[in-house]
């Protein structure tokens, strides 16, 4: 299923039908992604599953923003400027900050992906990102914080 499938099924639901909206409105998943399209359907499809949703251009900017401590999941890019989503997860485990992270690539390398789970990333996801599996990996992640068996 592509991003906008779920977008226009759940459009046509009524909020009431979301499943687990009522629960879930108040967690704050932050997406930080330098590729503005893709960051923007990320967010919209996020929001569209139930969630409160922050959008960040670069990890700079989330590193500086309000959001970061009381955000329950990152999404983020593996490939960003500055910054990668990599070096991001490990920076906030360096600080102390506990938030379960899925990574999202353009560019999939097994080599990454394989660190990244070891290192406690509960999902590495290829572009286009698959809406049901994205879904899957946020429950998870809210749910443990540790990575489901498949995660790529």
């Amino acid at each position: 299923m592509t991003l906008g499938c779920l977008q226009r099924e759940a459009l046509l639901r009524r909020p009431a039908e979301m499943p687990g909206s009522a629960m879930l409105h108040r967690t704050l998943i932050s997406i930080v992604d330098d590729d503005q399209p893709h960051r923007e359907s990320m967010q919209k499809l996020v929001m569209l599953l139930g969630y409160t949703v922050e959008a960040f251009a670069s990890a700079a900017e989330f590193l500086a923003s309000h959001a970061l401590p009381e955000t329950a999941c990152l999404v983020t890019d593996v490939n960003m400027p500055g910054m990668t989503g990599v070096e991001l997860h490990r920076h906030l485990v360096d600080a102390g900050y506990a938030i379960p992270t899925i990574l999202v690539t353009a560019y999939p390398d097994e080599v990454v992906r394989d660190r990244a789970l070891k290192d406690g990333i509960v999902c590495y996801l290829s572009k286009p990102v698959d809406d049901n599996h994205l879904e899957r990996c946020l429950r998870s992640a809210l749910q443990s914080g540790t990575s489901i068996e498949d995660n790529s």
